[in-house]
């Protein structure tokens, strides 16, 4: 394919088709006459840079920040076991209790490792530990049963 020049020289004007440039000889067509031309290793055709593509801005959502898990704190009536369930995937790092423990609302139970933080796990009522179902270096996910408060 030619790539065709318009040059106006001295006030003339010349139609200029240049096709292939082999071996530093290039076919050019200069008004409907064809020549063949000697290019000059100085003056070798340089690549233009391509013109700018034109992207459209990416487009990124985020989602809200994870708000720390709520452990119910409400009181189930006297005598019912209640779950004392995982807020979080992860690792049981040390549990504070035994069974048969009285403990009080808000007391520290067991220490979870949940995305390189260690998060205490407190008593989410008063009672007497009625079982402990995960023991240190347990891996839990979320909502396992971690023990079990009457």
């Amino acid at each position: 394919m030619a790539k065709e020049y318009k040059f106006k020289i001295n006030g003339h004007e010349y139609e200029v088709a240049v096709g292939s440039v082999e071996g530093g000889v290039a076919k050019v067509s200069v008004n409907g006459t064809d020549y063949e031309v000697e290019v000059q290793s100085n003056t070798l055709i340089k690549p233009r840079p391509a013109k700018p593509v034109a992207v459209a801005p990416a487009v990124y959502s985020a989602t809200a920040p994870v708000s720390p898990a709520k452990i119910d704190q409400s009181a189930p009536s006297a005598g019912a076991a209640s779950a004392l369930k995982s807020p979080l995937p992860g690792v049981i790092l040390d549990v504070k209790v035994r069974e048969g423990d009285t403990v009080k609302a808000g007391q520290l139970l067991m220490v979870l490792e949940a995305m390189k933080m260690e998060n205490n796990i407190d008593a989410h009522q008063a009672g007497v530990v009625k079982s402990i179902n995960k023991r240190q270096g347990d891996s839990v996910l979320e909502g396992d049963v971690l023990l079990t408060i009457e």
